[in-house]
């Protein structure tokens, strides 16, 4: 997915997964100033965006947004504990408990052998799939592979999904090269600094 900085610049940001997607999004408290999904259609919006397959048809309700932002911003607040090493709040893994219990998406095989989406997908399917998507991240392999990047100004999740696992920047393009010219200044200025 393409993101823009504070200045202006587009940059490639892969979160890894759908769940973590989302978060990109708006947040809980300080990351509410970053809110997008104001109206049903910014979440369709971002449906289109996402890494589902295209031609995902959905009607959004008003009240499916809501919850779809409170789904969120619960989910933000794992990964984030997650990612640092804490417990997670039993009140953030129960909204999201709930929001996987809820049936998902239904894709289909089309005549031509491509996948689709069956008519009549709801916010509600598509919170689910979601949800769904989070408790396969956080109870499978990559668990322990969840990662805020590593810039002292930046909060972007995700999981590290490369060979090694030693990832650290959300974007190398973004703040991995940030690092890289701090580094280097400091390394060729005579004070250090």
């Amino acid at each position: 997915m393409t993101l823009v900085s504070h200045g202006g610049k587009a940059f490639r940001f892969d979160p890894g997964a759908l769940c973590l997607e989302l978060l990109t999004t708006g947040g809980p408290g300080e990351f509410a100033r970053y809110e997008v999904l104001h109206e049903p259609s910014d979440l369709a919006r971002w449906a289109d965006r996402s890494r589902l397959s295209p031609g995902l048809e959905l009607s959004i309700t008003q009240r499916e947004l809501e919850r779809t932002r409170s789904v969120r911003d619960a989910l933000f607040l794992l990964t984030a504990d997650r990612a640092h090493g804490r417990p997670p709040n039993p009140r953030d893994l129960a909204v999201v408990n709930a929001a996987a219990a809820e049936p998902p998406l239904a894709a289909r095989i089309e005549p031509d052998g491509t996948r689709a989406w069956a008519p009549g997908a709801t916010g509600a399917q598509l919170l689910s799939t979601v949800a769904r998507d989070a408790v396969d991240l956080f109870t499978g392999p990559h668990a322990d592979r969840i990662r805020e990047c590593g810039s002292h100004n930046c909060y972007l999740l995700f999981v590290d999904t490369s060979r090694p696992g030693r990832r650290r920047w959300c974007a190398m393009e973004h703040c991995g090269n940030l690092h890289k010219v701090r580094a280097h200044r400091a390394r060729s200025s005579p004070s250090g600094v």
